[in-house]
């Protein structure tokens, strides 16, 4: 007779699932930092010129978009070819100007409502007229930090 005995079939333990919720929990909250979320999906070309003399802006928070350009090749058969404004996700006219800086501006804090900075984003190809006449319904509603979005590099490369 042995001294020793035989362990039954040499299953091997259960994998405890104990801390799985907390794993879980984990990647979820992380995911969650470092997620960025989209403002803004573009309905137009904006292809933004190059300017040598650029400057970045320090709090992003205080900026309201103005998109101006051709629609893109998805949305030409609906909206032609001409250059459009879009105002976060939706073509608007330039009359749709004044109701949008005035939903950006109440929907800030009262302290920042007179440092909003309209930033607009011009397709190179966008033809000024459009351009101007965002300017000047800027002007009669009182916005007039505009702020011109381009890239950086020689003014050569806009041809």
């Amino acid at each position: 007779m042995s001294k020793f005995k035989k362990k039954g079939d040499g299953d091997l333990p259960a994998i405890s699932t104990a801390s799985l919720p907390d794993i879980v929990f984990m990647l979820l909250f992380f995911f969650m930092v470092v997620t960025v979320m989209r403002d803004n999906s573009l309905k137009i070309a904006n292809e933004l010129p190059f300017a040598d003399q650029v400057e970045k802006l320090d709090k992003k928070e205080l900026v309201m978009y103005v998109y101006a350009g051709k629609p893109s090749e998805r949305y030409q058969k609906q909206y032609g070819t001409e250059a459009r404004i879009q105002l976060n996700d939706k073509f608007a006219s330039v009359n749709d100007i004044r109701k949008f800086v005035l939903e950006e501006r109440r929907s800030r804090r009262e302290e920042l409502q007179n440092k909003l900075i309209t930033a607009l984003k011009v397709d190179k190809e966008t033809n000024m007229g459009l351009v101007s006449d965002i300017k000047q319904e800027l002007r009669k509603i009182d916005a007039l930090k505009v702020n011109y979005t381009a890239r950086d590099g020689e003014v050569k490369m806009n041809q």
